[in-house]
């Protein structure tokens, strides 16, 4: 007779609707929390419209738009986020007894204590604005001293936030939950805006300082600076907190990008259910990653080197900014050959292996592969424009040449790099097989002058096993025995003996052997993602501070021309400077995970 399935689902229409009714409390219940959905995310993109046009207009000098209507529209938001998060964690605190859903995979202890690191120096930056408004008093406008005060106790609330509810799979007061989020996601997303764009303007009136040392004298330099119109009360400190600024933004521009990374994935989870299951921590361990991080550190150190010369060299001369870009190029050059070569190594490796992947659908993994593929075409970007420059120019200098293989390096690193973290992040873990563990145990008893236990054989053998006197076999052609009572021939029994044992050994060596060679593919997994982690830790040094030759290179704007060349850059930089933080944490996920 044929065993027990799963019940028939009726295929009727009616009879379908009751059963999927009988299970959730009121049909169609979904269909308001999608369109709550739907609302939220359009009011949070007309949110940072608004404030982008403010921006673009401050930027250009429209008329009638100065900073301190930009300044009011993000300070107005950010205070509306802290009421939000206030009234979060005050209905938090009064449920805490309450079971909530969490989502392991959002919120990693890592990924918070690097959005912990950036708020820090993000605080040292707003202090910085403070002492520079201070100085500066007599001709800025209120709302400059305003916002950093604001933006500080955003940042801190902010934080504590994360660090406590990054996890929440909210299911209650969703609809209002779903508008609190996005608000917070898209005023992030301007504050980095603010901050780019800014960070941008410095770098840009440097460049146009620095080019006429290249020979571009052809290109007409106007600085858009907005310095304030009087004089500084003390000139040291006014002169050590507009440089230090400047220094500072790159963490800010990261701390903001990340929090509207982790505030989206909360805004996806809310009313999502999940399975309850046990979540594998996954500690980081310097163990077995010697050679990874020694060769990583070597390029890190390098590429510090490398970033002090280029900033002291640049702009001193041609021929001193000329071999300040060879440097460069060469370097670069050399740490993307060796990132490739371990990217498509540990490719193969996973070729070698036969691991199913984890299809399961979440958010935070989700907008991983995402923000990578996505990140990196601003990378691409700037490589092809180079590219066609060099083949369309018609003078090229020395050092020109080298900015070829190192553009078509960036497209191919970026594209292994991509593919070994995706993969990486999508496997499932190794989990030991309980019959390994069972085999082991049998294997040592049955070698020792102890025999197995009541307790053992019922463990092992099962109820009925343990009954009739057979032991089951564990895997198939190793361990097979029959026990007697009593029963068989004293020659029997050696054989039978003799047998086991040359079966335990042969058992115990094959597990061994697939044992090592398992350990050995992770030990050289384990070292090429540390490696690229400091690979990509340090190829986000240089732009970050300020060394980035698309600027300096000087062919590519004599192709495109200057302004549509600047503006490329601008808009393509921030995100190659993203990708590389954001590849550099995943790849410490991925050497965890490992």
């Amino acid at each position: 007779a044929p065993g027990p399935g799963p019940p028939a689902r009726s295929t009727w229409p009616a009879a379908r609707e009751m059963e999927e009714g009988a299970g959730s409390p009121s049909v169609g219940g979904s269909y308001p929390q999608k369109n709550a959905e739907i609302l939220s995310s359009q009011y949070g993109i007309n949110l940072f419209l608004a404030g982008l046009l403010l921006t673009f207009a401050w930027a250009v000098h429209a008329v009638g738009i100065s900073k301190s209507h930009l300044l009011s529209y993000l300070i107005t938001l950010m205070l509306i986020q802290l009421l939000w998060m206030l009234w979060y964690l005050c209905r938090s605190c009064t449920q805490r007894r309450l079971i909530r859903d969490k989502d392991t995979h959002a919120g990693a202890r890592w990924l918070k204590c690097g959005i912990t690191l950036f708020a820090v120096i993000t605080l040292i930056l707003d202090s910085f604005k403070i002492g520079y408004y201070i100085d500066f008093s007599n001709c800025l406008s209120p709302t400059e001293g305003i916002f950093p005060v604001t933006h500080a106790a955003h940042t801190i609330l902010q934080v504590y936030f994360l660090w406590c509810h990054a996890k929440d799979i909210i299911q209650s007061f969703k609809t209002l939950e779903r508008f609190g989020v996005i608000h917070s996601v898209f005023t992030n997303l301007l504050l980095w805006t603010n901050g780019v764009l800014t960070e941008s303007k410095h770098q840009l009136n440097e460049h146009k300082e620095r080019l006429i040392t290249l020979g571009f004298g052809n290109i007409t330099i106007v600085l858009d600076d907005h310095a304030p119109q009087c004089n500084c009360t003390t000139t040291t400190l006014c002169s050590i907190f507009s440089q230090g600024i400047y220094y500072l933004y790159p963490f800010n521009i990261e701390y903001h990008i990340l929090a509207s990374t982790m505030l989206y994935v909360l805004w996806k989870n809310i009313g999502r259910k999940v399975e309850h299951h046990q979540q594998h921590k996954t500690p980081f361990k310097f163990h077995g990653i010697t050679v990874g991080m020694i060769f990583g550190l070597i390029v890190l150190t390098s590429t510090i080197a490398i970033v002090v010369v280029y900033l002291i060299q640049i702009g001193r001369s041609k021929i001193k900014s000329e071999l300040a870009l060879t440097m460069f190029y060469l370097h670069a050059i050399f740490v993307l050959v060796l990132m490739c070569t371990a990217g498509i190594v540990a490719l193969l490796i996973y070729r070698l292996e036969d691991r199913s992947l984890d299809n399961s659908k979440n958010p935070a993994r989700k907008l991983d592969a995402e923000l990578l593929v996505g990140t990196a075409a601003g990378s691409w970007l700037l490589s092809w424009g180079s590219i066609l420059a060099i083949i369309c120019a018609r003078a090229h200098p020395n050092y020109t040449w080298y900015n070829l293989p190192y553009s078509v390096l960036v497209i191919i690193e970026k594209y292994i790099q991509n593919l070994f973290i995706i993969e990486s992040i999508h496997r499932e873990q190794e989990k030991v097989n309980d019959d390994i563990k069972t085999l082991r145990i049998v294997t040592i008893s049955r070698g020792s002058t102890l025999s197995l236990t009541p307790s053992y054989k019922e463990i092992y053998n099962g109820r009925a096993a343990h009954h009739s006197g057979e032991v089951p076999c564990l895997f198939e052609g190793s361990i097979c025995g029959r026990e007697n009572d009593g029963g068989g021939g004293g020659a029997k029994e050696e054989t039978s003996q003799e047998n086991s044992s040359v079966m335990h050994s042969a058992s115990d060596f094959s597990f061994y052997s697939r044992n090592s060679v398992t350990n050995n593919k992770r030990r050289i997994l384990k070292n090429i993602a540390a490696f690229l982690f400091l690979c990509n830790l340090s190829l986000w040094i240089p732009p970050a501070f300020g060394c980035r030759p698309e600027y300096d290179n000087g062919l590519e704007e004599i192709v495109f021309g200057f302004e549509p060349w600047i503006i490329v850059v601008n808009l393509a930089m921030p995100f190659s400077i993203f990708y590389r933080m954001h590849s550099a944490a995943s790849l410490f996920e991925v050497n965890c995970k490992t």
